[in-house]
């Protein structure tokens, strides 16, 4: 997962609304968004390398949503980060709790931020920075650094949720058209993450498509108060639409 967009707490009719593209490498086995048959209360899409997850909701109103953190002088975790989402999905820990054992495992992973909680509470963790937030309401987006840090496709996807929701009506599809964008950012915006210029500027845009590595799926989740989840996923194969799948269901939370 490598863009985040989220609103929270701001929106009347949903207090959590995310929009997020998740980059990977064309050939990493994945399957698309489901309920899992060895934790029925997770709904996810799947990393079948791993066995865990970028992203996803439980039925107990939980919230996960994982992105790397880019620095090419970090060594691999012997732990998989995915791991981290699955196991808040299919716990109870509170949010502290979890963040406080993330805490004292931090360098047995790869580089990470994490965001847990539910549409009540929301907390960061970036285990590089060792850097916890508890996650105010408003707009906010979170890719390969940390929490809202100015990269050119931050400031474009919290621009662009935070205008769209200025309308009385909040529809899936438009949603979705945010997270297409593929404007390469101009060489002045761009981070300096020990990558190549080429490769800083093809990782730029919101939506990916480079030989081998690109976004591979997008996902739009609203939660509204009375706790009615809407998820969405569209797959992709270097660009190209490949499937969409769309879940209804209530949560437990109160």
């Amino acid at each position: 997962m490598c863009l985040v967009n989220f609103q929270f707490k701001t929106h009347p009719t949903y207090p959590l609304i995310v929009v997020a593209n998740r980059d990977e490498f064309y050939e990493r086995p994945t399957e698309s968004a489901h309920f899992w048959t060895d934790y029925p209360n997770i709904l996810a899409g799947r990393d079948l390398l791993q066995m865990g997850t970028w992203l996803g909701v439980s039925k107990a109103g939980r919230f996960a949503a994982l992105t790397n953190f880019r620095d090419p002088q970090l060594k691999p975790g012997r732990l998989s980060r995915g791991d981290i989402v699955r196991d808040f999905l299919a716990g109870n820990e509170e949010p502290m709790e979890f963040i406080a054992g993330l805490k004292r495992k931090r360098e047995n992973y790869g580089g990470y931020n994490v965001v847990i909680g539910d549409s009540n509470h929301l907390y960061h963790y970036n285990n590089i920075l060792d850097e916890m937030n508890e996650i105010a309401p408003g707009t906010h987006s979170l890719s390969n650094h940390t929490l809202n840090t100015p990269w050119p496709k931050v400031k474009k996807g919290k621009q662009k949720l935070a205008e769209y929701l200025l309308l009385d009506k909040v529809e899936v599809e438009p949603l979705f058209e945010i997270l297409k964008d593929e404007n390469v950012a101009q060489d002045y915006e761009l981070p300096e993450t020990g990558v190549a210029l080429e490769l800083e500027r093809s990782l730029s845009p919101m939506f990916i498509k480079i030989p081998n590595y690109g976004t591979r799926s997008s996902t739009v989740l609203l939660m509204d108060y009375n706790q009615q989840v809407t998820f969405a996923e569209r797959t992709y194969s270097e660009g190209e639409t490949q499937s969409e799948n769309s879940f209804a269901f209530k949560t437990s939370l109160t």
